[in-house]
């Protein structure tokens, strides 16, 4: 029998060292829920570490986990926010303390964070073909929305564009980083990526794509090129955030995010689409980028999410 819910621990901030453990934690916890979804074939990869560092580091105090008597971790909720906009992700609890309660426990130590801090969005991301995992948040109070959608797009050779690097030159990193985040919060007040984006150049993942206008910064993207699963090569770029003014400048953002891909010798682009922005996914479909996977985005009653000023577009991924 398993020891009794007041046996648990936490939360507590896990930290590097916990990063193993929270991995293969991670790892069973996700695989199981696939097979029970009767995807027997599914066995979810350990994550790179490096991404771990740096979703512990981007959330700080926020990364929440929880420790049985003998110290082992059961659970972690890595809750993150950039600025008004919180969301939680990943989280899991270990497949062998799973129907204790525990599930609700981390999620609601997660809202009680981002309550206490002031975010006004409040969010997480699921499978949409899960039927259980929709009902759990649902009875805490979470509503579905829209879709998260991945599309993919293989590249065949590199593309003229007009677009530049946070990281070139150096010199101006503090600068650039000062435009998008006056970009972002014109476009929705609150916001901020800076912790994102800043994560991204300290651990080495990947950069920030920016496309400007008479001199003005119009938009910017942030990706990764360091490989998300542990053991694998960098073949991909993975857009996680994206601002753009408005749609002409998402598809030169696009094409300039294409062009820093085949520099970093990426094989493929991922964007993270929300798909309450229909323009920007139609011109994903027509410049050839192709459906890969789905997610649903759900937000706590009373906390939703901000609709962007002047026709702007904005992707959040709430993954990692």
């Amino acid at each position: 029998m398993p020891p009794p819910e007041s046996a648990v621990r936490g939360p507590e901030r896990a930290a590097p060292a916990d990063i193993e453990r929270v991995n293969r934690l991670f790892s069973e916890a996700f695989t199981d829920r696939y097979q029970r979804d009767g995807m027997m074939g599914v066995r979810v990869p350990l994550l790179n570490p490096a991404i771990w560092r740096f979703a512990l580091s981007t959330a700080g105090e926020d990364a929440l986990l929880w420790r049985d008597q003998t110290g082992g971790v059961i659970a972690f909720n890595i809750v993150h926010r950039s600025g008004a906009e919180g969301w939680m992700g990943p989280l899991a609890v270990r497949p062998d303390r799973q129907g204790e309660g525990l599930g609700a426990t981390i999620v609601r130590a997660g809202i009680e964070r981002l309550q206490r801090a002031g975010a006004r969005t409040i969010g997480l991301e699921t499978m949409p073909r899960t039927v259980e995992n929709i009902g759990f948040y649902s009875r805490l109070g979470f509503r579905p929305g829209h879709l998260t959608i991945s599309l993919v797009r293989e590249l065949a050779r590199a593309v003229s564009h007009d677009a530049q690097r946070l990281t070139a030159p150096m010199s101006l990193i503090d600068q650039r980083l000062e435009e998008c985040a006056a970009l972002t919060g014109r476009l929705l007040p609150g916001l901020d990526f800076s912790r994102e984006l800043c994560g991204t150049i300290e651990h080495r993942l990947g950069d920030v794509t920016l496309v400007y206008q008479g001199g003005v910064l119009t938009g910017f993207a942030l990706w990764h090129s360091a490989p998300l699963a542990e053991g694998r090569g960098p073949d991909e770029v993975r857009v996680l955030k994206l601002v753009a003014l408005d749609l002409p400048t998402f598809r030169r953002l696009v094409v300039g995010v294409e062009a820093h891909a085949t520099e970093e010798r990426a094989r493929r682009v991922s964007v993270r689409c929300q798909t309450a922005h229909r323009t920007a996914y139609t011109a994903l479909l027509q410049a050839g980028y192709r459906v890969h996977w789905t997610d649903l985005r759900m937000t706590l009653d009373g906390h939703e999410e901000m609709a962007p000023a002047d026709g702007g577009i904005v992707f959040s991924n709430w993954e990692i």
